[in-house]
């Protein structure tokens, strides 16, 4: 409720630019709750003072900002940046452990959750930049998939419960849950088409050269019998 009172003090006085600021700040990794940020964004427009779509579009510019700068930095400075006292106090060796292995078992999609996970996104997307294994294009197209998803979900909560503080911040604490949850069952629906589509690929390593031997003895058989046939035309 502090940060709430804060930021609806500071939005009501600055408008718009307020906003993004803050939530370009979010991306850089302050510990400004995005979600609660979105949301004093969508009870400026609730008062009527601010609209709708605008609001929208300024917290989605913020967010996709903030964001991008981190994955730029992570792509221009390399492992270097892990060095940055800022940096390093959230991006641990352990964590960076963690989320390397969260790349290698589900590729591109990891940018797709990280959007829902607060305390891993930054890292997330510093780690893919230092990978220069996704572009910038892929990078975008991923993260602003989620922001699509989720930050009009936020606004538009805000908004509607403008008038009733007490039942906005109930609503927020209920739909933080609900994202962690619809965040854990979509990583397990990854992780188990990751699951069998590694399977799958075993299986082919492992049948390769069974299948290859059996073609070259079905090449062998073949030319025996070809050559059998000679033989016998040859006779008569």
């Amino acid at each position: 409720m502090d940060i709430f009172a804060l930021l609806e003090v500071f939005f009501g006085k600055y408008g718009y630019i307020a906003v993004f600021i803050v939530l370009l700040l979010c991306g850089l990794g302050v510990p400004i709750p995005e979600d609660v940020t979105l949301v004093t964004g969508g009870v400026m427009v609730g008062l009527g003072n601010a609209d709708l779509g605008l609001m929208i579009a300024v917290s989605l510019a913020g967010v996709l900002m903030g964001d991008g700068i981190m994955f730029a930095a992570g792509r221009i400075f390399g492992p270097r940046i892990l060095k940055f006292r800022a940096v390093a106090r959230v991006m641990t060796p352990r964590r960076y452990a963690r989320v390397q292995e969260k790349f290698d078992k589900y590729g591109n999609w990891v940018l797709f959750v990280a959007r829902f996970l607060p305390g891993l996104r930054m890292p997330i997307y510093v780690s893919a930049g230092i990978s220069h294994k996704v572009s910038y294009w892929r990078f975008f197209a991923m993260d602003g998939l989620a922001a699509c998803l989720s930050v009009p979900v936020w606004v538009a909560l805000g908004a509607y419960g403008a008038k009733n503080i007490n039942w906005l911040m109930g609503k927020v604490h209920q739909f933080q849950h609900m994202m962690i949850i619809l965040t854990a069952v979509a990583a397990i629906i990854l992780a188990y088409y990751f699951y069998r589509h590694y399977r799958r690929t075993q299986f082919f390593r492992e049948s390769r050269p069974k299948i290859l031997e059996r073609r070259k003895n079905r090449k062998k058989t073949l030319e025996l019998l070809r050559k059998e046939k000679r033989r016998r035309r040859n006779r008569r």
